[in-house]
């Protein structure tokens, strides 16, 4: 097993994927507590500046203890966040983690969580050097099922949520990438 100590920026041709900031609040407010943005996804919300600022702090404080891996996904040319992706839920050995992501409304249908997805995955296979990643999805979210099935996932129809009956779980093996 490789341990990162410490929390890493990403960078693709368009994007920095970089550290969650407290300057990020309003954006995360915005993605965790939107009704369209979280249509698929049951999560607790964060409706205020203040509890948008612990999900931060709690994100950051989980970054430092090795918990997860969450990166902002911003535009190298404009740092304000548009959306974020997190390698996280990691099993007890180390070897599988899940990816979680949400994006902006005004950004998406562009290619960016796909770039983004790309970078994680390289660096959650030959830098944490996972063997497995998997996410879940809901069984309604099509532009989420497109982007796993573009990135190589493919859908685990013998596993089931047990916390979310309408989600579907999809799995890439670093052998099969």
């Amino acid at each position: 097993m490789v341990t990162v100590d410490k929390f890493q920026e990403l960078e693709t041709n368009r994007l920095l994927l970089r550290r969650l900031e407290e300057t990020d609040w309003e954006m995360i407010r915005y993605l965790r507590s939107d009704k369209e943005v979280n249509k698929f996804v049951k999560r607790q919300s964060a409706e205020t500046k203040e509890k948008a600022l612990a999900f931060i702090a709690k994100t950051n404080n989980d970054i430092k203890n090795g918990q997860l891996f969450q990166w902002c996904i911003s535009f190298k040319n404009r740092p304000a966040m548009i959306g974020n992706i997190v390698l996280w839920n990691f099993s007890k050995d180390r070897k599988t983690a899940e990816v979680g992501y949400d994006l902006s409304p005004e950004f998406q249908g562009m290619g960016i969580m796909d770039e983004a997805m790309k970078e994680v995955l390289h660096f959650g296979f030959n830098k944490l050097k996972l063997e497995m990643v998997e996410a879940f999805t809901s069984k309604q979210n099509e532009s989420s099922k497109k982007l796993l099935l573009r990135n190589h996932f493919k859908w685990n129809e013998s596993r089931k949520d047990s916390d979310d009956e309408d989600n579907i779980i999809f799995e890439l093996d670093n052998s099969n990438r």
